[in-house]
């Protein structure tokens, strides 16, 4: 067993489609599929099941995964290590960042970053909250930006710069003029939200307890797992949101969308890593540039 076979089963086992996995790998189909044969071909185990035109992991396929991310995160973890000797002259950093975060907060910290280590490689993985912490935890991320609190006694967290979450509407919306809403507001208005297991959400719902509501009581039309998604829905319709300033600043600016409330919430947004993983001279390197950086930057 080798390390690319390792790492060709982690991919396919991702992707759940070898020619998905193969490009996103940079090998032919071929191989991909070679290397998955081998290996069952070697220990006589099924790891993958083809059902329609996609594959899915066997139960022998899932216990291996969590052991080949064992040995794949180490394996990276003793290159890092390598490379910081090489003093940030190369490297790679595969970041993990929940949709706000990394839409609006994280590019220009990233390009802050590149300009002044062009030799390092940096990879953003986008997904929510939940998602994030679990990357960083299995080893598939070496660091995560989040905007919800996590409690995971595998990983250290630390707060840095947030935001602040804002309901609004669109133009065509009976509230959107009203200088005042009315007092039962909230519960007048359909609403399109984030998807559960989101920071996005997660901030609304604490929002809402605070105001003495449950998620019950709103008239919820849809939920959705992208920031731009809903954008989009509100402004041409008559629904409610509730997104983080960020998401909305041009549109409140181009009046395509109006703020009916002032600030639900304020919150900070939050950096993982694992606790007993390597902190590599690239990671110290980016967390300094994202924690210097003015805030004003996830405005530009």
């Amino acid at each position: 067993m080798t390390l690319e076979q390792l790492r060709i089963f982690a991919a396919v086992a991702e992707k759940q489609h070898v020619t998905h996995a193969a490009r996103e790998l940079n090998l032919t189909q071929s191989a991909t599929s070679a290397a998955i044969a081998a290996l069952e071909g070697r220990y006589g185990v099924k790891l993958f099941d083809r059902v329609g035109r996609g594959i899915v992991l066997t139960h022998t396929g899932r216990m291996f995964l969590s052991e080949a991310r064992a040995v794949l995160a180490r394996a990276y973890g003793a290159e890092q290590v390598l490379r910081d000797l090489a003093g940030l002259k190369v490297g790679k950093l595969i970041v993990g960042a929940s949709q706000t975060v990394a839409n609006y907060w994280l590019p220009p910290r990233l390009q802050a970053f590149q300009a002044a280590h062009p030799g390092i490689e940096v990879s953003v993985r986008i997904a929510n909250t939940e998602r994030v912490a679990a990357d960083v935890r299995e080893g598939i991320a070496d660091i995560g930006f989040i905007e919800g609190e996590i409690d995971d006694g595998a990983l250290a967290s630390r707060r840095i710069d947030g935001d602040a979450l804002v309901v609004v509407v669109g133009a065509r919306h009976p509230f959107a003029k009203l200088k005042k809403p009315p007092s039962d507001w909230m519960t007048e208005t359909a609403w399109i939200l984030r998807e559960p297991g989101s920071g996005t959400r997660d901030m609304f719902e604490r929002a809402l307890r605070k105001r003495g509501l449950r998620l019950s009581d709103l008239t919820i039309q849809l939920e959705l797992a992208s920031n731009e998604a809903i954008r989009t829905a509100v402004e041409s319709g008559l629904c409610a949101t509730a997104l983080s300033d960020l998401v909305v600043e041009k549109s409140l600016k181009a009046n395509t969308l109006f703020r009916i409330d002032e600030d639900l919430a304020k919150r900070s947004f939050y950096v993982l890593r694992h606790k007993e993983r390597h902190a590599s001279k690239a990671e110290a390197a980016l967390l300094t540039i994202m924690t210097t950086a003015k805030s004003s930057a996830s405005h530009a």
